[in-house]
């Protein structure tokens, strides 16, 4: 029997970044956009809070775009400051490399397993699927997921009682599984 988890994000990613009024490099996105019209050009931004001293970053979504050019329920959703759209944006390379930021995963997501019915069994098969791409060690997961510590989890791959096809010991965030014989 295949097990199912899924890695589902709980809140948004922080932004690292440096704040140019405290030095602090830890923003806190909480969903807001600023939308700016000139004639027929748009301008919009994903607004970003610094963690130390609140002081308000813009992130650039859209810049000097024709208004045509934008589809009107993407304007629809920035103007309704859609939470959703902002972690969209945010997992966005072409965003992120475009306001040279990255984001931070940690406390952001959280592993839902299911029933825990997989613990007593001798050969354990587990599909992980990503709801959303956060970057994670898949070592982590299973070590959290099974009670066991990291070390544990990589002496089980080690004697090839832990296999993927996919390496487990680097961070992954598309889907995978693996097999775990006791």
């Amino acid at each position: 029997m295949l097990n199912d988890w899924v890695v589902m994000p709980t809140c948004l990613p922080t932004v690292l970044r440096r704040c140019p009024a405290c030095a602090s490099d830890r923003f806190r996105a909480n969903g807001k956009f600023r939308v700016n019209a000139n004639h027929k050009l748009l301008d919009a931004w994903l607004l970003v809070l610094c963690t130390a001293c609140g002081d308000t970053a813009k992130l650039t979504v859209l810049e000097r775009v024709n208004v045509r050019s934008v589809r009107p329920e993407l304007l629809d959703r920035m103007h309704d400051n859609d939470p959703d759209l902002a972690a969209e944006l945010l997992q966005d390379p072409v965003v992120r490399r475009r306001n040279r930021i990255a984001v931070d995963w940690n406390n952001a997501w959280r592993l839902d397993t299911g029933a825990s019915d997989h613990l007593d069994r001798e050969v354990i098969d587990v599909s992980v699927r990503f709801a959303a791409r956060i970057p994670v060690r898949p070592v982590r997961l299973i070590a959290e997921a099974f009670g066991l510590s990291r070390a544990e989890v990589e002496r089980l791959i080690t004697e090839g009682k832990l296999v993927s096809a996919v390496r487990l010991s680097g961070k992954l965030s598309g889907d995978f599984t693996f097999t775990l014989k006791r």
